[in-house]
């Protein structure tokens, strides 16, 4: 399916209103998250792109010196992130910090998001 299909307008927008280096890695980050299942349905909600799939998978939260990717399940995932990528202590949650470009690592992320994918089969 079209990615472009897939963007909705509410994520549209608050891409825009973002400034431009927090811009630029949100739109990247969108792009890995879209490009990594085509299950994965795009919504807005607690002020921040959220995708799902059976259930909620990942998110993007912006700040304003970085972007975390986000998953609802990092607890279960941590297991199986070899890059040793995800932080936080929450209960269930975990994110990857990203405060420049270079810091995308398009494989490694596309991996974990299928993986979290996976975890809502269940």
């Amino acid at each position: 399916m079209d990615n472009k299909i897939r963007k909705i307008e509410e994520v549209n927008q608050f891409i825009l209103d973002l400034p431009k280096n927090i811009q630029t890695i949100t739109v990247a980050l969108r792009e890995i998250i879209l490009n990594s299942s085509p299950e994965l349905k795009e919504e807005f909600k607690w002020s921040m792109p959220n995708y799902s799939y059976n259930g909620l998978v990942c998110y993007i939260q912006t700040a304003k010196k970085h972007v975390n990717l986000g998953f609802f399940k990092g607890n279960v995932l941590q297991e199986k992130d070899v890059h040793k990528l995800l932080q936080g202590t929450a209960k269930a949650m975990r994110h990857i910090k990203i405060k420049k470009m270079e810091e995308i690592k398009p494989e490694a992320f596309t991996s974990l998001i299928q993986q979290a994918v996976r975890l809502n089969e269940d």
